[in-house]
């Protein structure tokens, strides 16, 4: 008997499927474009249907499931002009949310820098060295980074943007790590972003981040613009 379950209430229930299904799309478990039938939601998720077509909908308030007349509900595609648009987008906020966090700087918040750098950097970006398998750890510590590095900015609400827009670029940064692994050299780009900060180098820094999101668009710009409907294959892909 699943004592932790029967001790829930309807609404923690309908929250965790809701949060279960927002991970597996966000990590692209559930592959962009795929649809989401009803009958292996309910076994994949051990749900009712009642909870699952309120976390469809709140899903599809957040512009992560499409739903379709007499037709279901769907993973939204990937697409190049949601990709340029969201980037170009983040490159404007943060770099923005970063200059006003360096202006704003204290010994406090650099120090608090360095260590979820150095905490980053010690962490393996893959669980397999071999092929890329995502590591959770490293996915966490690299998102403390990040948000750190325009905490200080003074604005609460710039903050919650970043990281909405932050959210809503993780699938593509899925697609994007899983190609760009044995290629791009995130952690040294990190270190530069980290060093241009602690130099007070305003405008290397704010480029260096903007290069950083750039390099990740880039990788799915180059598959999207030759197929727009390609999807690179995954071990851990959650199966009908």
């Amino acid at each position: 008997m699943d004592t932790a379950r029967d001790t829930e209430t309807p609404a923690t229930r309908a929250t965790s499927i809701y949060e279960r299904l927002k991970s597996d799309i966000l990590d692209t478990r559930l592959e962009p474009g795929r649809k989401l039938q009803l009958r292996f939601l309910i076994e994949h998720y051990d749900a009712g249907q009642t909870p699952l077509r309120e976390a469809l909908n709140r899903l599809t308030t957040e512009d992560l499931v499409v739903g379709k007349e007499q037709r279901g509900f769907f993973v939204k595609p990937v697409s190049l002009e949601e990709l340029r648009e969201l980037t170009k987008t983040r490159r404007w906020v943060e770099g923005l949310a970063l200059k006003e966090s360096m202006a704003n700087a204290t010994t406090e918040w650099e120090e608090a820098i360095l260590v979820a750098h150095h905490r980053l950097d010690r962490t393996p970006r893959s669980l397999d060295p071999e092929r890329f398998e995502s590591n959770p750890e490293w996915e966490r510590l690299h998102k403390a980074l990040h948000v750190l590095l325009i905490s200080n900015c003074g604005s609460r609400h710039l903050v919650g943007f970043c990281q909405q827009l932050a959210e809503r670029l993780q699938r593509y940064r899925a697609l994007s790590s899983r190609k760009a692994f044995r290629v791009r050299d995130v952690a040294q780009e990190h270190s530069d972003i980290v060093k241009a900060v602690m130099q007070r180098d305003v405008d290397e820094a704010v480029r260096l981040l903007e290069c950083h999101y750039d390099k990740t668009a880039d990788v799915i710009l180059e598959d999207l613009e030759v197929d727009p409907g390609i999807m690179p294959a995954r071990a851990d892909a959650v199966s009908a």
